[in-house]
């Protein structure tokens, strides 16, 4: 009965979360697809040199949006309702600090930021207006992420879907809208990515106009140890996002000194492929968070190291089926966003799709085990994991084998990345969950 209980627990979260993260990771695989149709390679490759500084938005509304529904969960399993609220209003706090740094970034250093690439003409007024659009956005970014790990803790995880799918929706209608008939170029393709987190928003407005929500702003003086229990908790999720666009950063300076703006593009589609297989297995994490807090905070081990169990078997047949579309499909995935036939961004992309996609069970279990560890309060293993396959490892190594392999190189070195982490995860895990026995003996 507790077995049942538990996989009907896992799959009615992470289905959803996982449909939900796909169709939000379709915000940026849209714009690919339209702007390497309306704008070509050089479209892309602004997009691409753009694409990290989203990365640092959506990550930082994530490691709040994480940090707090873990530490709302929790609270909420231990009846401490008043903690709980308090936990939702130092949340609505730290978006208030984050978009206010976003939106004086985007008014003021975005040409200075685009410029640190190198890039100039077309490719670098494309760049900056995406990336100034984009920052303006923030608080809207930032505050739907918020309410969409909330309202998820707040046992509707099936609206937390529907709005991820609901805004990514609009994003493409309105890629499409902007893009082409009424021909505004890069503009078209960010606003319409600006505005999806807004009908996002719209979408979860039912849960509060009908008062279903069990969280409250409160009137309280922001307490220090609140705020560092929601970062610390949230941490792996933002180092998560943000090392997506440090790396980006890292291997387009790489790849442009190697294939110059063709290779760029190349990476653009795996980079932008990439963001969708690693929201799958963010959408697995995301969906095991609320379940594995709950019991956690029940002191019932036994139901989370169950749930952990599935999520990892569901990561292994994901990954399985993912790797062999790639590998088998490389070249029909490449056409579709090549709309110029380009040949050589035909050759890079494909070689680079069938070296890259190897990270992926690696990749998939250490996004899965960083969220377990947050999730039981356990949020120091999870930063060891998170630094280590965002910085630490990945960047040396890029250049190690770009040095070594040329191209090749740059393409192993994020398989290998995770696959090292991933033994780390696991003697990490083993160590905790020995250490908990010990304890309960």
């Amino acid at each position: 009965m507790l077995r049942s209980k538990y996989f009907q627990d896992f799959t009615k979260y992470a289905s959803l979360n996982v449909m939900g993260m796909i169709g939000l990771s379709c915000y940026i695989l849209a714009d690919t697809f339209f702007v390497a149709k309306g704008l070509g390679t050089n479209g892309l490759t602004a997009l691409n040199l753009a694409i990290p500084i989203y990365s640092f938005i959506h990550g930082s509304g994530l490691m709040i949006g994480m940090g707090g529904g873990t530490q709302y969960s929790i609270q909420k399993s231990r009846k401490n309702h008043e903690t709980a609220n308090q936990v939702f209003t130092a949340v609505l706090y730290l978006v208030v600090i984050f978009a206010v740094f976003f939106v004086l970034v985007g008014i003021f250093f975005s040409g200075a930021i685009v410029s640190l690439f190198g890039v100039n003409g077309s490719v670098f007024d494309m760049s900056k207006t995406y990336l100034q659009v984009i920052l303006l956005f923030a608080p809207a970014f930032l505050m739907n992420n918020v309410l969409l790990c909330f309202v998820r803790n707040d046992s509707a995880p099936q609206l937390s879907m529907a709005a991820m799918i609901g805004g990514s929706l609009s994003n493409v209608v309105l890629d499409w809208v902007f893009i082409f008939p009424c021909q505004m170029g890069i503009f078209g393709a960010v606003f319409a990515t600006g505005l999806a987190p807004i009908f996002s928003m719209l979408i979860l407005s039912p849960h509060f106009i009908r008062r279903k929500n069990q969280f409250h702003f409160t009137k309280c003086r922001p307490e220090s140890r609140l705020f560092v229990g929601v970062l610390s908790s949230g941490v792996p999720s933002l180092v998560t996002e943000v090392s997506s666009g440090v790396v980006m950063i890292v291997f387009n300076s790489i790849i442009l000194h190697l294939e110059g703006n063709v290779g760029v593009a190349a990476y653009g589609i795996i980079a932008n492929l990439s963001l969708v297989v690693i929201a799958i297995y963010t959408g697995i994490a995301q969906g095991i968070q609320p379940v594995i807090s709950r019991n956690y905070g029940m002191k019932n081990f036994g139901g989370v190291h169950a749930i952990m169990r599935y999520a990892l078997v569901t990561m292994l047949i994901f990954s399985a089926v993912i790797y062999m579309v790639v590998f088998f499909g490389a070249l029909q995935i490449i056409n579709i966003f090549n709309s110029e036939q380009n040949v050589l961004l035909q050759n890079i992309a494909t070689e680079g799709l069938r070296l890259y996609f190897i990270a992926c069970p690696f990749a998939g279990f250490n996004v899965i085990i960083s969220t377990y560890f947050t999730s039981a309060e356990r949020p120091r293993p999870a930063h060891v994991i998170s630094i280590l396959r965002g910085f630490l490892v990945i960047i040396p190594m890029t250049f190690l084998l770009s040095w070594i392999g040329k191209i090749h190189g740059v393409w192993c070195a994020f398989p290998v990345t995770e696959m090292l982490v991933a033994v780390v995860g696991v003697l990490l895990f083993v160590f905790i969950r020995k250490r908990r026995k010990e304890m309960q003996i």
